[in-house]
């Protein structure tokens, strides 16, 4: 029915929009977290516990992650399962967005303890602007994030 609608309506704009297979990356664990960072894009990191607004969110970060697919990556993190990556973040109020981007190896002052150690630095902005997809593109610009839009 809807891509029959689309085939009729010149200026059909409403939902549910096909936006393909979902480009949010679950997070599974912090090293996956770090190879992410290694890509060298930014990611846009989204805390989130079971409520009425994490639906609407989730619907948000879908639309956002297939527009701005591949240069900017997508998380999703389930702060329940994961509590220890959420408490470091040192936040109370779910859910909420940051975003990590840069990573550098950190110079590592004195003896290191274990050498498989690596420290890094991560650039991290708390996202504090409309949560909408315009939101996002807003966001990037002004922080200078290059990106091109998929759709």
């Amino acid at each position: 029915m809807v891509s029959q609608l689309r085939s009729t309506c010149k200026y059909y704009t409403g939902y549910p929009k096909d936006l393909g297979r979902s480009r949010i990356i679950p997070f599974t664990s912090e090293r996956q977290f770090v190879q992410l960072l290694h890509e060298g894009r930014p990611v846009v990191v989204a805390f989130t516990i079971k409520c009425t607004y994490t639906q609407h969110l989730d619907k948000v970060l879908e639309e956002a992650a297939a527009k701005f697919y591949p240069h900017i990556k997508f998380v999703r993190v389930e702060c329940p399962k994961y509590p220890g990556f959420c408490l470091t973040r040192q936040r109370n109020e779910y859910p909420f967005v940051e975003v990590f981007y840069n990573p550098e190896q950190a110079a590592s002052p004195g003896k290191s303890v274990d050498p498989n150690i690596t420290k890094y630095s991560v650039k991290v902005l708390p996202f504090n602007y409309d949560q909408s997809v315009y939101g996002f593109r807003e966001y990037f610009k002004k922080h200078g994030f290059k990106y091109s839009e998929t759709n």
